[in-house]
């Protein structure tokens, strides 16, 4: 099957429309901003038809990506906010349009789905911010804990960790045999022996549960151990999400969070109120308005200049009026899926003509 690049749509002439979008087109971008390119285009018949058809195309870092027409109409129809704001671009960021792109007008495919398109997806940006202030607040160790540390020992009267216990013996863990014992979940019957005779607690520092070992019915047991299996699940977890969100940050971001000192994301948080706007826009105007009015606030916002809680209050406050203002706004329950459905086609035949 024949691979769509980036290249491969410029090289053939493919492209029927290409813009700046994101910051840049919401006059949001500082210098540090990347540039996101988006753009159209039709494949030729032979591929259209064929199993080499392709919905999109995008360069290693997306942040350059073509949406085949078919697939890019779907998505104006889902009234999709990255994909409606296409329809809006200011004049300077659009980079090619082909007349054919005239025949998409915003007004074809603005509804009442646009409510819930774009506060789902602000909802999603207030995860993300969330998401960071918990990583920022509560940095995870970078070595990681073993099963031992989990495990707690009852013995003479009291209870301790494992490590102490087997510190104060001077003994260790190899030397350690288990059995389970009868309804007591994750609770082991501890024995010793420094002969060898038993598996240890675990057999592999990488291991996810403690090991059991055959033990002789006159041994006596050295005491009661316990395997917080849950809490080490969860460590793990933990563990692991935190060093991939590491691994993958963006580091320029990330200190411009750390420097605001409020332990959130505010590009995601600027984001929130950005599509919950459009929204409210949306309704009270039929209409889509990419470079924003309120770049001040929106930037004060991406700055720190607020605390996250507020931040919480006053989106839930914008969010809260928008089901009333789209039922008053006059646009439909949804587009029209049959006349969208024609201008597809039309589109498709005209530009094969």
């Amino acid at each position: 099957m024949q691979t769509i690049t980036i290249e491969t749509v410029k090289k053939n002439g493919w492209l029927i429309f290409e813009g700046i979008a994101g910051s840049r087109a919401y006059g949001l971008d500082t210098p540090s901003s990347d540039t996101d390119i988006k753009g159209v285009f039709v494949l030729p018949k032979e591929l259209f038809y064929s199993l080499d058809y392709v919905p999109q195309a995008s360069n290693a870092t997306n942040d350059i990506v073509y949406f085949e027409l078919k697939r890019f109409i779907e998505l104006l129809a889902k009234n999709n906010p990255n994909i409606l704001e296409l329809l809006a671009l200011p004049d300077e960021c659009i980079l090619y349009r082909h007349p054919l792109m005239e025949k998409i007008q915003p007004a074809v495919f603005l509804s009442r789905l646009c409510e819930q398109t774009f506060a789902n997806y602000a909802y999603s940006q207030i995860k993300k911010a969330w998401g960071l202030e918990k990583k920022m607040a509560n940095p995870v160790e970078p070595e990681r804990k073993s099963l031992l540390d989990f495990c707690y020992v009852y013995a003479g009267h009291q209870s301790m960790s494992l490590s102490t216990f087997l510190l104060h013996r001077n003994w260790r863990q190899e030397n350690i045999g288990l059995r389970s014992v009868s309804h007591l979940r994750d609770s082991y019957e501890m024995f010793y022996s420094m002969d060898g005779h038993y598996s240890g607690i675990l057999k592999k520092e990488s291991a996810n549960d403690v090991t059991l070992s055959s033990i002789n019915a006159q041994a006596i047991p050295v005491g009661l151990l316990y395997f917080n299996k849950d809490g080490y699940s969860v460590y793990c977890k933990k563990y692991k999400e935190y060093w991939d969100w590491v691994a993958k940050r963006n580091d320029t971001r990330y200190t411009q969070n750390q420097q605001h000192g409020k332990n959130y994301d505010a590009k995601n948080m600027m984001h929130v109120f950005r599509l919950l706007m459009m929204a409210q826009e949306i309704a009270l105007e039929q209409r889509i308005n990419v470079r924003r009015t309120d770049r001040d606030f929106l930037l004060a916002i991406k700055r720190g200049y607020f605390e996250y809680k507020d931040l919480l209050e006053r989106a839930g406050t914008i969010q809260a009026k928008l089901p009333e203002l789209f039922k008053q706004s006059g646009l439909p329950l949804t587009p029209d899926l049959s006349h969208i459905n024609n201008l597809l086609i039309n589109m498709r035949m005209a530009y094969y003509q």
